[in-house]
């Protein structure tokens, strides 16, 4: 009797461990479900209308310049940079002495793609004939950690604390024998439909504080964005590292 007694008892205490295991088992798959599932809600600001506007047509800008592959920006230059700043649209204004103004937007590479939009502004001065109110688009490309840094920062120069090189233009960039390949930053422009590498020195950029305010709130800075999921930016401006995705879908190293 006292030993069908035990084996009795050690039944019953086995089903006891083994529920309780099961349960504590169930219970870390619901927490790991939860953990994995959970996602950040969207950074937004009161008023992303300007934003989605400027990365709606830097996104049109970047289709169209590589929808012409023999006259775009090589695809194996482009997976190489870190981050591409489009600016669409900057003005030329002036007679003898002018200057140009533009608003941009930019995206990084992340370790999950391209990151959430940033909203960039372009100014300098240029001497010499001008035609007043000439559109030109820009595209420039972060070839490396330093160029990288310096987007970044408050305010640079391009060709002061940035170095900056005409890109090559074609298909790969061995068409190119004279680009200054340990440059910085790749800078094109398009005009009047002609697209080509250009200099462009002296032209100081900066955050748009305007447009950042404006799409994420006030006191988001752009190299937190830079280096966010686009999946946290509003649905809106998605649109701009949507588009650089379909060109380029390298992670970051």
């Amino acid at each position: 009797m006292r030993i069908k007694r035990s084996i009795v008892w050690l039944f019953v205490i086995s089903l006891v461990m083994f529920a309780v295991v099961a349960a504590n088992s169930q219970t870390k798959k619901s927490t790991s479900k939860k953990t994995t599932t959970a996602t950040e809600p969207p950074i937004r600001g009161p008023n992303t209308e300007e934003g989605a506007s400027q990365a709606a047509k830097s996104s049109r800008v970047l289709r169209e310049i590589m929808g012409t592959p023999d006259k775009g920006i090589p695809r194996d230059l482009l997976d190489k940079a870190e981050c591409v700043l489009v600016f669409p649209q900057v003005l030329k204004v002036g007679v003898i002495v002018g200057g140009q103004r533009g608003r941009g937007v930019a995206s990084c590479r992340t370790r999950s793609g391209w990151s959430a939009p940033a909203f960039f502004e372009m100014k300098g001065g240029s001497v010499g004939f001008q035609i007043g109110g000439q559109a030109t688009d820009f595209v420039l490309l972060f070839m490396n950690e330093s160029g990288l840094r310096s987007l970044m920062s408050d305010r640079f120069e391009l060709g002061g604390e940035a170095s900056v090189a005409a890109g090559p233009v074609g298909r790969t960039t061995s068409a190119s024998t004279d680009v200054k390949m340990d440059a910085q930053i790749l800078s094109y422009s398009r005009s009047k439909g002609l697209f080509a590498g250009a200099s462009l020195k002296g032209q100081v950029i900066s955050p748009d504080e305007s447009d950042m305010e404006g799409t994420y709130g006030n006191g988001i800075r752009a190299e937190t964005i830079l280096a966010t999921n686009k999946s946290r930016a509003p649905s809106e401006v998605q649109v701009f590292p949507k588009a650089l995705t379909k060109y380029s879908s390298r992670v970051a190293r």
